[in-house]
């Protein structure tokens, strides 16, 4: 009897604390920009990441693990970016890595990964050399980044152009910041190869005040112009080009300025401007339906209206969290299915990504995101993109694939990720 009562309070003890085991979750940080100048971007970019974990979690998790979040308010200021970064990165047992959402809020966190053992997950963003995976081991700039977006503009200009730009001007009008400085090694290289006058005009932020820059505009007569914006900038340079009467369809604009929002108050005084995009972001797919029937149908949306559900700034936040939650799921292969995975883990992750066509298919962005494969070396995955133009009241997808020029890019990211290796005193990778 007493051993029947010592096995029946052992099973009682363990019962009582099976709950807590099971509870145990993965924790994604999100650090966010909801307020501040570039707002109009972040909003819709956070709530696209929010509302996939939110999927996730309606559909049983990651192999029964369930995600928990918690955003952090940088309003795209670096200081209150590493406070945050700082403050979450512990939680849960430690972070299944950053989306910094800010290329001056990664250029601060990159030093400081290694030592954490932190992944950076920077879509489209961040240091364009942080695809060399031998000198950063930590940052996984997915997808693409400033270079080859830069890269595929100028494809499609060329394109245009009938293959030739000796003489031509290209005006490029930046975000006078890291983020808005990136593509310039990039275009300095094409235009020494291309033949083309690259103009420079950077823009103090928060970019409203753009009437000067739109003076030497219409002063020196460019080509194209390149518009390297994001937030309360964006509109303001498209209300500029309509003002001084430079064609709209002569505009290319980084992903992160050509969104829904940057154009719709404008209509068709916006009409022809175009946008490279990360991939197919212009485009929907069954993962849209699944968060609409799952989340906002149940009243759990993060946006306030299920129209946001399709609008390029909110799918690319959709991305972000999938890549992050398939490298959880990949992690699990190999560190244990059911699991937490530690930030190391999450790297491996990372590191080991191979996103299928059918897979694609089954996660629903079989139409958006091509095959990705990363490596050692290669942290960038796969770089496709898309031109997209506004026609008066949505954005269209008006051009065919385009992929970086490798002979423009590789030796770029080399150069820099060498020097950067130099000057940090990295130890460089031997990946096999």
């Amino acid at each position: 009897m007493k051993l029947k009562c010592i096995a029946l309070a052992t099973a009682a003890f363990a019962g009582a604390f099976a709950p807590m085991a099971q509870a145990q979750e993965q924790f994604v940080p999100l650090l966010v920009y909801r307020t501040g100048q570039f707002a109009p971007l972040g909003i819709p970019w956070a709530d696209g990441k929010q509302d996939y974990l939110k999927l996730v979690n309606a559909k049983g998790g990651v192999n029964g693990v369930k995600i928990s979040y918690e955003e952090c308010e940088t309003a795209y200021d670096t200081a209150k970016g590493v406070e945050c970064y700082e403050r979450l990165k512990g939680k849960g047992g430690g972070a299944a890595g950053f989306d910094p959402q800010s290329t001056g809020i990664t250029f601060a966190v990159t030093d400081k990964a290694p030592g954490d053992k932190m992944p950076l997950v920077t879509m489209g963003y961040g240091l364009s050399q942080s695809a060399d995976g031998r000198v950063f081991e930590w940052n996984f700039p997915m997808l693409g980044n400033y270079w080859t977006a830069a890269d595929s503009m100028i494809q499609d200009i060329l394109k245009k152009e009938k293959g030739n730009l000796k003489g031509k001007k290209i005006a490029l009008v930046y975000h006078d910041s890291p983020y808005g400085k990136e593509p310039i090694p990039l275009l300095e290289k094409r235009a020494a190869k291309d033949g083309f006058e690259l103009i420079k005009l950077p823009v103090t932020a928060p970019g409203v005040e753009q009437k000067s820059t739109w003076l030497q505009i219409r002063q020196n007569r460019p080509d194209y112009v390149l518009l390297w914006s994001a937030g309360v900038m964006t509109p303001a340079a498209v209300r500029e080009a309509q003002a001084t009467n430079y064609p709209r369809e002569k505009i290319y604009a980084v992903w992160w300025a050509g969104s829904d929002h940057d154009v719709k108050d404008i209509g068709a005084g916006a009409k022809g401007y175009n946008t490279v995009t990360i991939h197919n972001s212009a485009d929907r797919d069954k993962v849209h339906d699944e968060v609409k029937a799952q989340v906002y149908d149940k009243g759990q949306g993060t946006a306030k209206d299920a129209k946001e559900l399709g609008q390029i700034a909110h799918t690319r936040g959709m991305m972000i969290s999938m890549l992050q939650v398939e490298a959880i799921r990949t992690a699990q292969e190999k560190y244990g299915k059911g699991k937490v995975m530690t930030p190391e883990q999450v790297r491996w992750g990372l590191e080991n990504l191979n996103l299928t066509q059918e897979r694609l298919n089954e996660l629903g962005f079989g139409k958006i995101i091509r095959p990705i494969k990363t490596s050692c070396d290669n942290h960038l995955g796969t770089d496709w993109a898309r031109i997209a133009q506004w026609d008066g009241s949505k954005f269209k997808v008006v051009s065919d694939w385009y992929q970086a020029d490798k002979s423009m890019v590789d030796p770029l990211v080399k150069e820099y990720g060498d020097k950067y290796a130099k000057e940090k005193n990295v130890k460089v990778r031997t990946c096999n």
